[in-house]
């Protein structure tokens, strides 16, 4: 049984459907919080999952912070720790810690379009198709080792807000099946992950198209 502790900042829609898809051999030991007003703790709390919250605004520092998270996590023993809207720049140092076990969601189909406003970035380009990435989380924002993607149609007429919604449904889709791979054993990470940012997994490149 794999332990994965869930980081979240708000209602944490893709926690709620990691937790709704009861991944056989994956145990959610903990859904951490930097925000105690995040909607997704109480829809944890009443799903039997145990909570945490360390507010950052108590810290004197983005390092300081990450340190107190990290053992905060660490209470769980994590064999995943997955991000869902988890609304923090991570320092080095604890993307470090959390080398080859550590994900993240992006609405985009990267390496396009990295950062903020990634929907409607989308729309500017005139691009075709939009999505979602899973990646390993590496020191670099948004830049690690592609797990997942999964893909939808940019239609005439969609606003910024209409194509996050579709992206969104799609990443309820795809993040709890990657988070399988890890709880099966399918994703490996290479002896040399720990040392070696650039250390591919090795996994099903798996690509959902919405219906």
């Amino acid at each position: 049984m794999k332990n994965i502790v869930i980081l979240i900042s708000g209602r944490g829609s893709n926690m709620q459907a990691i937790v709704d898809a009861r991944i056989p051999g994956a145990r959610i030991a903990a859904v951490v919080s930097n925000r105690p007003d995040a909607a997704g703790l109480a829809w944890a709390t009443e799903r039997g999952v145990e909570t945490a919250v360390l507010d950052h605004k108590g810290f004197d520092s983005r390092e300081a912070f990450d340190v107190a998270l990290a053992q905060t996590i660490d209470r769980y023993a994590p064999d995943l720790v997955v991000l869902a809207g988890f609304m923090r720049i991570l320092t080095p140092g604890f993307t470090a810690h959390y080398s080859g076990r550590l994900i993240n969601i992006h609405p985009s189909l990267l390496p396009a379009f990295p950062g903020l406003h990634t929907h409607q970035r989308a729309i500017n380009e005139g691009c075709l198709i939009a999505g979602c990435t899973v990646h390993l989380v590496t020191a670099e924002l948004d830049h690690g080792p592609t797990l997942a993607q999964g893909v939808v149609r940019v239609l005439p007429g969609d606003t910024e807000n209409t194509l996050a919604a579709r992206v969104l449904t799609l990443e309820h889709v795809l993040y709890p099946r990657v988070v399988s791979w890890f709880a099966d054993g399918r994703i490996r990470i290479a002896a040399d992950g720990s040392a070696n940012l650039e250390a591919v997994a090795v996994a099903e490149r798996l690509l959902i198209k919405e219906d």
